[in-house]
């Protein structure tokens, strides 16, 4: 397995995958509002990135990770705001290599946290999350579109 940054001429790679991530949700992926998002991030590393998870060159995955603030977190701290990987390749440790890494790119840039959100409903995905050291917490998230 490899972990290879998102580079502008992979964004169609990615979108592939991230629609299969959002048709796991029953929600349709918005490609141009997607690719907007996936430009201005990969432009602006600073607050984060998106990287390819690869398996003989094959992509079979991806996740995006951001840069956040909280008081209760001392700061910054990242956001694993998506992190796909494609039902063949499941099982194979690579999701868990994905989030490894997202930690040590946290902590190499001084934060004490990483978040992510999970639906109650995804079993597998919550076990990878424990098993990585996440825990569930007495909280709602709310949103409010602008």
């Amino acid at each position: 397995m490899t972990i290879r940054p998102l580079t502008l001429d992979r964004i169609e790679t990615m979108l592939d995958l991230s629609a299969q991530l959002y048709a796991v949700w029953d929600v349709l992926l918005d490609r141009e509002h997607a690719c907007r998002a996936a430009t201005d991030l990969i432009a602006h590393p600073e607050v984060g990135g998106i990287w390819l998870i690869e398996a003989d060159d094959n992509p079979t995955g991806y996740f995006v990770l951001t840069v956040c603030f909280s008081l209760e977190f001392g700061g910054r701290f990242g956001l694993l705001d998506e992190i796909f990987v494609a039902e063949p390749w499941r099982g194979r440790g690579f999701g868990a290599q994905a989030i490894e890494f997202a930690a040590a790119w946290c902590r190499e840039r001084g934060m004490e946290a990483l978040r992510l959100e999970v639906s109650t409903g995804n079993t597998g995905a919550i076990r990878l999350y424990e098993h990585a050291g996440f825990a569930l917490e007495q909280r709602h998230l709310m949103t409010r579109r602008l």
